[in-house]
């Protein structure tokens, strides 16, 4: 007798061969670092490592920023993760940095192993007092291998005395992502200037016994909703309003006057 052709197709045969025992993403080779042109008005970036190479666990992030030492003149940083970023987006909106920089240097350690390795700084900063700190940034998992905590006293010691004050550690994972989607839209309205708004919105915050949402300002202010939103943000980047970070930070959050 005769098989019957079938007249469906096995679902196995609409698979890829690489997804049948692996369910995990194809690991990409390696690319090159993105490398920008002159960008007109834009200072370039000055790091002594372009880390935008191509990453399976990491997101690469080109950011335009302004500090005092460069005149307020954009300038392009590159930051080697999302928290990274994130750490630096909340240095820039600190009234008492001076300069900032992404990548600063390199320096030559001895690891447990006793093999010579090249680890690139992520962060320098310069506060307007002079004091100078470097910042090493890294998620909690590798954070909590003795061999990390190993690895960072190594670099310590190799890091010349002259080249900043002090270092910190950083854990990315304390900047969830709501947290960072929050401080990168505080960084952008940041650099909108609105004087008026700032002022108008701050002083009906203080005198609202009312004040539980955002929205709750709104009628209050003889401005645009528009404004006094981006009025907020700003309000709560410079420590005037506090408000839950970690989660989205829009007119139905609970916000409240600092104290």
């Amino acid at each position: 007798m005769p098989v019957k052709k079938r007249k469906y197709v096995d679902h196995f045969e609409m698979v890829k061969d690489n997804d049948t025992w692996y369910p995990a993403p194809i690991k990409l080779p390696k690319m090159d670092p993105i490398q920008l042109g002159d960008i007109y008005g834009v200072l370039p970036f000055d790091g002594v490592r372009n880390p935008s190479g191509r990453s399976n666990t990491s997101h690469k992030i080109f950011i335009p920023y302004r500090t005092a030492a460069n005149d307020w003149v954009p300038k392009v940083g590159i930051a080697e993760s999302t928290g990274e970023a994130a750490t630096a987006v909340q240095a820039l909106m600190c009234p008492d940095l001076y300069d900032l920089h992404f990548q600063p240097f390199e320096v030559m350690f001895i690891n447990e192993a006793g093999a010579e390795r090249r680890y690139t700084h992520d962060l320098l900063l310069t506060f307007r007092s002079g004091h100078r700190r470097l910042v090493f940034v890294r998620n909690e998992a590798s954070l909590m291998k003795p061999r990390t905590v190993r690895d960072i006293q190594a670099i310590v010691a190799a890091t010349p005395k002259d080249a900043a004050d002090d270092m910190i550690v950083v854990n990315a994972n304390d900047y969830t992502r709501q947290r960072r989607e929050n401080l990168f839209r505080m960084y952008h309205w940041m650099s909108v200037k609105d004087d008026e708004a700032d002022t108008i919105v701050w002083e009906t915050a203080r005198n609202l016994r009312t004040l539980y949402f955002m929205k709750d300002l709104f009628p209050h202010v003889p401005i645009s909703q528009a404004r006094a939103f981006q009025a907020c943000y700003r309000l709560v980047a410079r420590g005037h309003i506090h408000a839950n970070l970690d989660h989205v930070l829009w007119e139905h959050s609970q916000i409240g006057v600092a104290a």
